[in-house]
């Protein structure tokens, strides 16, 4: 496997001035890609949440909102 490095070479990049500084009005060159791919990871493109910690946060959810209805409520009176 041969590593390419991804820096560009200021001695064969055009439009560098020398210590390979941009001169005004240049664009600067564009980074190259890195030749190797990434490690897959099976589980990334899995969507939504899981069944238990969503019913779990609703649930707490639904408590404290009952908390405070039955709060005002007791003001109320």
């Amino acid at each position: 496997m041969s590593h390419v490095n991804p820096d560009p070479e200021p001695e064969r990049t055009t439009g560098l001035e020398p210590g390979g500084s941009v001169p005004p009005g240049e664009t600067p060159p564009a980074e190259s890609s890195m030749p190797q791919a990434a490690a897959r990871e099976p589980h990334a493109n899995q969507r939504g949440w899981a069944k238990a910690p969503l019913a779990l946060i609703l649930a707490v959810v639904v408590l404290i909102a009952a908390f405070f209805l039955v709060y005002a409520l007791v003001l109320i009176r």
